[in-house]
């Protein structure tokens, strides 16, 4: 599995000005900016992500929510989107929908 390099370096430097701990999420609720939602990703630790509104049409991030919907239901325990998938996964995925 080969990174395309220019996506995956702006999808990093969106994604990281972005995170937060989930202990940090209630605090930075305000802090998503319009054509933007919040995800909670991780696996024992959770980390806030702000991303793109358009992610939302694409087939790879529709699998993401799948598996989200067969894991949590819609109801989900950090009371926002909880993704269940580790990080770096996240991170690579993203960097194909750029």
């Amino acid at each position: 599995m080969g990174f395309r390099l220019p996506g995956f370096i702006h999808a990093m430097q969106t994604l990281k000005r972005s995170s937060t701990t989930a202990s940090q999420a209630a605090s930075k609720a305000i802090d998503v900016p319009k054509g933007y939602f919040a995800v909670y990703i991780g696996e024992s630790q959770k980390k806030r992500f702000v991303i793109p509104i358009s992610y939302l049409s694409k087939p790879l991030f529709q699998h993401l929510l799948s598996q989200a919907e067969e894991e949590y239901g819609y109801n989900h325990p950090m009371g926002g989107l909880t993704i269940p998938c580790r990080e770096d996964i996240f991170l690579d995925l993203t960097s194909r929908l750029t």
